[in-house]
Parts: structure tokens; C-alpha cells; sequence
């Protein structure tokens, strides 16, 4: 009985900024080109600190909702969260069975990632991934969860690639892919150490601009996620 108990996610102070912008960009009181409050007005409305503000910002402009321009502030950007989200939900709306053929396309799409990380990575770009690859380890080695640092990692590796397309792609289809493979605790028994280690290799061949090799490791990477998929594509069959 107790493992149908999920453990319950208290919200940070950055998660609870991030959805209420979610929400007034859902709603349509924030729209493409509309320019935020400052940080510090939106500081003294929401009633947090300003580090908690900016690093809400910094994440939302990670994902390509926010975007801050040099002496005029922080803008939503043209995609908007509303066509993102929609796109989610089709995906939300995936069988089962279609699970693997979305986890094939992850697997397709972080390979060539990978792949054009190692081909067109900048000093800037190696500086970014050993950022998030510290961040998810710091996590890692105190016992915490780390999927959302995981997931940043991914997307350091997708940005030195150099195609925005890819990049989008990986937006819509990845969250989805580890929420579900985190669902059924498939994270546990150490994998978390296991994927560090994995992620430090795909790093190394990324500096060292090994294409090939990188592209590899990141699929070997993924190996757990695709037995996932089709474990539950054979227990419907």
C-alpha cells in the first residue's frame, strides 16, 4: 500500500514566481513583446527576495519563454509558454504504446546533439555545461533528486549544438520523457550516480570534440529510458 503514496514536491519560492508568469502568459495577460515589471518592483509585489526573481528569469529565459534585452528589461518571447504547452499536451495525450516511439525520437535527437556539440562548442559553451553538470553532482552526492538539473544538463548540450530547432524539439518532447520515467521510481538504485558519471564522459568527449564518440556515449546514456519504453510497450502486447 505504501508505494501508491508519491511523495509530495514542496514549491519554492522560483517555482511559485515561474508559475504565476506561466499563468498570466496562459492567460493572455502577458503577451509576445510585453515587457516585465523590474526585478526589484516585482521584488516588493510578490513579496521575495530579488535572487529568488532573478533566478526565476533565469530559468524561464533558459527555456526560450523570457527573454531580457541590454537597457530595455525582460520581454516574453514571440514562442510564448501557450504554444509550448499546447504542444505538450498532444504529447501528453500519446498511448502508451506510442511511448517508445517518443523515446526513440529523444534518443535521435540528443544523439545528433551531442554530435553538433562537440563539432561547434565555444569556450562559453563548455563553460556552461560543466555549470549545470556541477549543479546536477552537487544534488547527486547530498541524496537529492536532481531531474531538473538533469534535464538542464541535456539542454547546456543542445544550445553548444547550434540549432535552435533541435532545441525546441527537445523542450517539448524531453520534460514529458523523464516525468514519466521518474514516475515509477526507475531512478532509484543509485542510477543517479550512474548517469553522473555517464554525463562527465559525454562532457569530456564534447571538450575534446570528438563527434562520434560523444554521439555514442549519449545514446548508451539513454539506454535505461528506452528498456523503459519498452517494457511498457511489451506489457500491453
Amino acid at each position: 500500500m505504501l508505494k501508491n503514496f508519491q511523495e509530495i514536491a514542496v514549491e519554492t519560492p522560483v517555482d511559485k514566481i515561474i508559475g504565476q508568469i506561466r499563468g498570466l502568459i496562459s492567460s493572455g495577460q502577458l503577451n509576445p513583446g510585453d515587457r516585465l515589471p523590474s526585478e526589484r518592483k516585482l521584488a516588493e509585489r510578490l513579496g521575495v527576495g530579488r535572487t529568488h526573481v532573478r533566478d526565476a528569469i533565469a530559468k524561464l529565459e533558459f527555456y526560450g519563454i523570457l527573454k531580457t534585452l541590454p537597457q530595455s528589461g525582460t520581454i516574453v518571447e514571440g514562442i510564448g509558454i501557450t504554444a509550448l504547452e499546447g504542444l505538450i499536451t498532444d504529447v501528453l495525450k500519446l498511448e502508451e504504446s506510442e511511448f517508445v516511439d517518443l523515446v526513440e525520437t529523444r534518443t535521435l535527437l540528443e544523439t545528433q546533439a551531442a554530435r553538433m556539440a562537440a563539432q561547434r562548442r565555444t569556450t562559453e559553451d563548455i563553460i556552461n555545461m560543466k555549470a549545470a553538470l556541477d549543479a546536477y553532482e552537487a544534488k547527486v552526492r547530498n541524496g537529492l533528486p536532481a531531474v531538473e538539473e538533469d534535464l538542464l544538463f541535456h539542454l547546456t548540450i543542445a544550445e553548444a549544438g547550434r540549432n535552435n530547432v533541435l532545441k525546441s524539439l527537445m523542450l517539448i518532447i524531453t520534460p514529458d520523457i523523464v516525468k514519466n520515467f521518474t514516475k515509477l521510481d526507475v531512478c532509484k538504485d543509485g542510477r543517479f550516480y550512474r548517469s553522473l558519471e555517464e554525463h562527465k564522459v559525454i562532457l569530456d568527449y564534447i571538450v575534446n570534440q570528438k563527434p562520434e564518440l560523444a554521439a555514442k556515449a549519449m545514446e548508451e546514456h539513454l539506454q535505461d529510458v528506452t528498456d523503459y519504453s519498452k517494457t511498457l510497450k511489451d506489457n500491453r502486447e
